[in-house]
């Protein structure tokens, strides 16, 4: 696997509009180098019997029943407001909104 030089990481850097200084190139060009070499060796693992997976454990969906219970009235849930208008919280406007 080749190393990753100054150049290309700042060929890349110009394609995406990033101003880096020269040391920063030199350490990113290391840092990625560095990366490309540990991918390099996970795809060395051998897996040609291990079935893909989404998960290494097998999951199931742990939902409850959807029961109605007791809640509040809406003047319970607005008791503790520190406004309220025609049964609903009031709250200050935001981005310049028409009420």
């Amino acid at each position: 696997m080749s190393e990753i030089t100054a150049t290309e990481v700042a060929q890349l850097a110009a394609l995406a509009r990033i101003d880096l200084s020269p040391e920063e190139l030199e350490q990113l060009a290391g840092e990625l180098s560095v990366i490309q070499q540990a991918v390099a060796m996970v795809n060395q693992a051998p897996l040609h019997d291990v079935p893909p997976t989404s998960h290494p454990i097998p999951m199931v969906n742990v939902f409850r029943e959807d029961v109605v219970e007791p809640s509040l009235s809406v003047a319970e849930a607005l008791a503790a407001a520190p406004d309220s208008e025609a049964d609903q919280f009031k709250v200050p406007q935001i981005l310049g909104e028409e009420p």
